[in-house]
C-alpha cells in the first residue's frame, strides 16, 4: 500500500499538506528561522503522529474491552541531536488516565498492544531514536 500527501508551499516558510482523507494541516516554523508560527512545525508533527497512532490503538481497544475513562492524553518529549541533521535521539510517551476506578490492568493491556503490536509510528521512531513510555493513572 502506498500513502500519497500532497505538500504544497503557501508562501515565506508556510506549507500546507493534504492528507487521503482530504484534510490539510499548516507547517511554519518560528519567526527566529524567518517563518510566522502559523502551523506546526515539522519535528512537533512527528511527536503528535506518534502519540496520535498510539492513541488511536489504545482508545479502539478500551472500547472493544468495555473499558471506561473520562478522559486520556498523552504527553511526548523528544530530544534532539545537536549537530545537524538534528533528529530525535530519545522520545518519550507518558500516558495518562483519568477516571473513576481506572481498570489499570486492562488499561496496561491496551498501552502494551499499542506499543509492542499495533503502533506502526512507534516502530519507526524505534529504527532512530530510544523510546520510553509511562502509564499514570488518575482516579477520582
Amino acid at each position: 500500500m502506498t500513502n500519497k500527501v500532497t505538500t504544497h508551499w503557501k508562501g515565506n516558510l508556510q506549507f500546507e499538506s493534504d492528507n487521503p482523507n482530504g484534510k490539510t494541516v499548516l507547517m511554519d516554523t518560528k519567526p527566529e528561522h524567518g517563518g510566522h508560527n502559523s502551523g506546526l512545525s515539522p519535528k512537533a508533527m512527528m511527536l503528535s503522529a506518534l502519540a496520535g497512532c498510539s492513541g488511536l490503538d489504545v482508545v479502539s481497544i478500551l472500547d472493544k474491552m468495555k473499558v471506561n475513562i473520562s478522559d486520556f492524553r498523552m504527553d511526548t518529549y523528544g530530544k534532539l541531536t545537536e549537530d545537524h541533521p538534528k533528529y530525535y535521539y530519545a522520545v518519550s510517551v507518558e500516558y495518562h488516565f483519568y477516571g473513576e476506578n481506572l481498570e489499570e490492568s486492562k488499561i496496561q493491556k491496551a498501552v502494551d498492544l499499542s506499543i509492542e503490536k499495533y503502533c506502526g509510528v512507534m516502530e519507526m521512531f524505534r529504527k532512530f531514536s530510544t523510546v520510553k513510555t509511562s502509564i499514570h493513572y488518575h482516579n477520582k
